[in-house]
């Protein structure tokens, strides 16, 4: 099993910058993918960013695609979601998310997920 915990969500100001980091524990090989995923008040979990997590190619949503920046630190085994100019509708609960293999936005293919993180982005 893994368990993924999510930290660093909080309300802040349209245009300001925020950091989520996950933290895994138990078992988490190096074939394992991360990402983030995102609910928004009435609507569908949506895939954010994700990254391989010995490396490799990087992959964003068009909607946060040169804002958001996914990074990870194995030796902490802890993945990282920086997050600059900020948005109203980036609004959401954010949802840490692992799987095997290779990464990927589809949301039913990964296995473990944390508790998620409120980020609320006022204007």
């Amino acid at each position: 099993q893994v368990q993924l915990v999510e930290s660093g969500g909080g309300l802040v100001q349209a245009g300001g910058s925020l950091r989520l980091s996950c933290a895994a524990s138990g078992r988490t090989f190096s074939t394992y993918a991360m990402a983030w995923f995102r609910q928004a008040p009435g609507k569908e979990r949506e895939f954010a960013a994700a990254i391989g997590w010995s490396g490799g190619p990087r992959f964003y949503a068009d909607s946060v695609k040169g804002r958001f920046t996914i990074s990870r630190d194995n030796a902490k085994n802890t993945v990282y979601l920086e997050m600059n100019s900020l948005k109203p509708e980036d609004t959401a609960v954010y949802y840490c998310a692992a799987k095997v293999g290779q990464l990927s936005p589809t949301k039913i293919l990964y296995n473990y997920w944390g508790q998620g993180t409120q980020v609320t982005v006022s204007s």
